[in-house]
């Protein structure tokens, strides 16, 4: 399972992936692309060994750059939006949340904006007043386009803010934007993520020093 360790964090703001971060929607995401796949003849392993924290289009045109069309992408966002089967809140993350004002948080998903509020709604978390969805970058993680919004929107240094992410391309576009990340063990184990992670939010704990930080308390794995 490997070492625990306690570690406190200061940051301005936090920066929260969704999919496998605030919202365990991997039973969705699992059954839209085998369903993909069978529809099109595609290797379903393959599928699922690319898509994590990638925006879909960009896993469309990887896997087959012949279905890469606007109609096929809509086609396939759609499906998404309409499968909540399944769908949970990620244990502590609305007690993390509420502990946070408005400008100390955001979400910078691949997912689009109608699918992000959607899955944030449908499990009883909040609506950020900053959300950047996939739809609002021109490059999706790792580029570090939509964490670095993000911050700018908040009004927050990159370097203050604090990033959860489940995926490597998602700790990449934080370590690129020059934001510390922490991994989340929804989808890949620690081992995978190769850094510092939880296991969910239950054991993360916020306190507020004099000079207006926001201070973490977490327990990480080596």
């Amino acid at each position: 399972m490997g070492e625990m360790n306690n570690v406190v964090l200061e940051c301005a703001a936090i920066l929260f992936d969704m999919d496998g971060t605030l919202v365990d929607s991997t039973s969705v995401v699992e059954r839209q692309w085998r369903l993909f796949a069978a529809r099109h003849d595609l290797d379903y392993a393959h599928i699922m060994r690319i898509s994590h924290g990638r925006r879909n289009a960009e896993t469309i045109r990887e896997i087959a750059p012949h279905l890469a069309t606007p109609e096929v992408f809509a086609a396939f966002d759609e499906a998404e939006l309409a499968d909540k089967e399944g769908v949970l809140a990620v244990s502590g993350a609305a007690d993390l949340i509420g502990e946070l004002a408005g400008h100390e948080w955001a979400v910078v998903t691949s997912a689009g904006q109608d699918l992000a509020r959607s899955r944030l709604q449908s499990v009883g978390l909040p609506l950020p007043e900053v959300l950047i969805g996939a739809e609002d970058v021109r490059m999706g993680k790792p580029d570090p386009e939509g964490y670095l919004a993000a911050a700018e929107r908040l009004r927050v240094p990159a370097n203050l803010c604090l990033v959860f992410e489940d995926t490597m391309p998602g700790l990449q576009a934080a370590r690129a934007a020059g934001m510390h990340g922490i991994g989340i063990t929804t989808t890949y184990p620690a081992s995978q993520l190769g850094q510092h992670c939880i296991e969910d939010f239950r054991e993360v704990r916020v306190a507020r020093p004099s000079h207006g930080k926001i201070q973490l308390s977490l327990w990480f794995r080596l």
